[in-house]
């Protein structure tokens, strides 16, 4: 992963058509082929995807082609500046 995350965002891709936990690997491979995409991280059980990804090198709707070319349909989506992994706990 880039050290420089700071700037990245966080997408939370809801997915239906997961029936197996191969299923995680498509989809991960499928978002990961993106030069943008830093970390993929899919949940069968909850049936999403954790994608933090850099919106100035890959789109919203590039993350969601890549899930419904896997073979997944997208049934939502939330996105959000990603939390500075540098950034100190106030104590």
């Amino acid at each position: 992963m880039p050290d420089d995350v700071g700037a990245d965002q966080l997408a939370i891709i809801k997915i239906e058509g997961m029936h197996c936990h191969r299923c995680n690997e498509t989809v991960q491979t499928s978002l990961m082929q993106y030069d943008g995409v830093h970390e993929v991280e899919v949940d069968f059980n909850s049936k999403q995807a954790s994608v933090l990804y850099d919106q100035k090198q890959v789109t919203v709707k590039q993350l969601m082609e890549a899930v419904t070319d896997a073979g997944y349909h997208v049934t939502g989506m939330t996105t959000r500046h990603a939390p500075d992994p540098h950034a100190r706990a106030e104590q």
